[in-house]
């Protein structure tokens, strides 16, 4: 017997830090899967050149910043005003500083914990209102980090911010599956993305060829919300198979 594929036809999808990476390849994997995105990043040219290159029927942007609550507000409506309905959020915005806990400033510290953390906090409390309203149910997708699963050195205060990223999604799993909505923690390993460069990893570094690509991780965020609604999967830990784990 064939394997059950839920289509994503017309189902609606709200993606932060789509501008480029992670985001950007899961706006494109979800568009060829036939679903609308509502796509929110700070550059908001990279933004509209994903709108031009996929259609303005397909993709809405919103330049927003994910520490702000009304932005997140913003990139929900906007998907709703557009389709009509939104069916998943995945909060995928997240910034990277690596380094022991004294080597960066206070302010950048806690611009980290705001993005990773509190950005998805507010990606959340934006969709889940409009998810029950508009479909009575849906996905959260969290796009975390194998760090959240195991913290290693020089990366104590992001790790912190991806176990946090993974709790919650365990607890909201808890506290939404009866009411029809699926959360799921997608954490890979290092996937060669703009992330981090310069603040950890250097452009070029030939390491990084041994790391995870964006369409990887985007492939596991469409394959979560392609699931039978009967099942839903909870945490998915990625590497490549040239990465330790």
């Amino acid at each position: 017997m064939p394997a059950e594929i839920r289509s994503l036809t017309e189902t609606v999808v709200a993606i932060t830090g789509a501008s480029a990476g992670i985001g950007a390849a899961a706006t494109r994997l979800l568009v060829e899967a036939g679903a609308r995105v509502a796509i929110g990043g700070r550059r908001s040219e990279r933004l509209e050149g994903l709108v031009a290159e996929l259609g303005a029927e397909n993709v809405v942007a919103v330049p927003m910043d994910v520490r702000s609550p009304e932005a997140n507000a913003a990139l929900v409506a906007a998907a709703v005003d557009t389709w009509g309905r939104i069916d998943s959020v995945v909060p995928n915005a997240g910034i990277g500083l690596y380094g022991s806990i004294l080597d960066w400033s206070d302010v950048e510290v806690a611009e980290m914990m705001d993005t990773n953390f509190a950005g998805t906090v507010w990606s959340v409390r934006a969709a889940v209102p409009e998810m029950l309203r508009t479909t009575g149910g849906g996905d959260i997708v969290i796009v975390s980090s194998v760090a959240g699963l195991r913290g290693g050195g020089d990366e104590s205060v992001y790790a912190g911010t991806k176990f946090a990223q993974v709790g919650l999604a365990g607890a909201l799993d808890r506290e939404l599956r009866e009411k029809g909505i699926r959360v799921t923690a997608i954490c890979p390993a290092g996937v060669e993305t703009e992330f981090a460069i310069g603040t950890g990893r250097t452009s070029g570094d030939p390491s990084l060829a041994a790391f995870l690509r964006p369409e990887d991780v985007a492939h596991a965020v469409v394959t979560v919300l392609q699931q039978p609604r009967r099942v839903r999967t909870t945490l998915w830990a990625m590497w490549s198979m040239g990465q330790q784990s």
